[in-house]
């Protein structure tokens, strides 16, 4: 088993004392809530949000081997990453299927691994597996460093109050150090759900609270908001984004997510790289992950719901949520080919009770 130490809860204590309200899930603490939902919502469409995503799976790399390594066992090309870049890779077992979906950042004498962080130990014990004599330790590193996500249409404009035109100099995909208004941080530039650049901000405790603090001070005329974790998981079920357990695990390929952009399918052999060429090749995904709009509300407790039609089993619902934007409950479930036309009718068997479905295209809301 994997030791892991989850004593880092100084900033949810923060946040704790700032008034809002956290709850457990699975060893760990998140605020589910700030403010009013639809302004938290509103804010990721329209305005800027600012998001700790401290509890992601933060994973330390160290030594000379590292970079090769996760290049050879993951699903995309890094080995020629320059310092201060960032890609994402996909680790998946012999057989194609995902073990987790991972963003690396390059500070060349190490790196850091972000991932869900229900994928986290399984993560550190992939390469601690295939890191038989290479050069390479493994850390769990959430003791270690915050998270922070700022993103929304005015994330660009919002960003510059703190580090003024300095942000125009980092390019996507990319991350510089600032020292500013008696902050530390790395600045990571990536590109958001929506085309557009988010931020993340990696600091310790005290540089990320003063950023959380400068901000809500200096927010001056925009349409800024702190987001919790449900109206995050409403915006991302909306944008057809996967998410570990639910959709990152070990029963679905990268293909059958829709993940193919973090696949390079001419850098040669990884972990489970025949299985997915060859599924790609001859086009044998069965499965795709698409999204349900559902006629009626429904309980959901984030398992996997089986679709029927005809009483023939056609897929499974992943997650749920009900979308204030449409109006309407919807989710994200993996389904079988013949059945992924949008507009294919499918209903759900829940207890004594049928909900009808209807396939939609991803994402929901554009």
């Amino acid at each position: 088993m994997i030791a892991t130490d989850e004593k880092n809860l100084q900033l949810i204590d923060y946040l704790e004392a700032m008034g809002f309200s956290s709850f457990p899930i699975d060893g760990y603490k998140v605020i589910n809530g700030y403010s009013n939902l639809e302004e938290e919502i509103d804010s990721i469409y329209n305005g800027v949000s600012l998001r700790n995503i401290s509890h992601q799976g933060i994973i330390e790399l160290k030594g000379k081997d590292a970079l090769d390594l996760v290049h050879r066992i993951g699903t995309n090309g890094i080995k020629d990453l320059p310092k201060e870049g960032l890609k994402r890779t996909i680790f998946t077992s012999e057989k194609g299927r995902i073990i987790g979906l991972t963003t690396l950042m390059n500070f060349e004498n190490y790196q850091i691994l972000v991932c869900d962080r229900a994928s986290k130990l399984k993560v550190i014990g992939w390469i601690r597996k295939y890191a038989i004599s290479d050069d390479v330790e493994v850390n769990d590193a959430n003791t270690k460093y915050n998270l922070l996500e700022l993103s929304g249409p005015q994330a660009d404009s919002f960003v510059t109050l703190i580090c003024g035109n300095m942000v125009n100099e980092i390019q996507p995909n990319s991350f510089k150090i600032i020292h500013t208004e008696n902050i530390l941080f790395f600045l990571i530039k990536l590109q958001s759900e929506r085309g557009k650049n988010k931020y993340w901000f990696l600091a310790d405790f005290e540089n990320s609270k003063r950023l959380i603090v400068y901000m809500k001070e200096y927010k001056g005329v925009f349409n800024f908001s702190m987001v919790g974790e449900e109206a995050y998981n409403i915006f991302r079920i909306e944008q057809g984004l996967p998410t570990a357990p639910n959709e990152l695990n070990d029963e679905y390929n990268p293909l059958e997510t829709g993940l193919d952009d973090i696949i390079d399918f001419t850098k040669g052999c990884y972990i489970g790289q025949e299985v997915i060429a060859r599924l790609q090749t001859y086009s044998k995904v069965q499965k795709k992950l698409v999204g349900l709009k559902f006629s009626n509300p429904l309980e959901f407790n984030n398992g996997h719901i089986v679709l029927e039609d005809n009483g023939v089993e056609v897929g499974k619902l992943t997650s749920y949520a009900y979308s204030h934007k449409l109006k309407a409950p919807i989710g994200l479930a993996y389904i079988r080919n013949s059945h992924v036309t949008p507009g294919t009718q499918i209903s759900l068997k829940l207890f004594d009770k049928i909900v009808n479905s209807e396939v939609h295209l991803l994402p929901f809301v554009k």
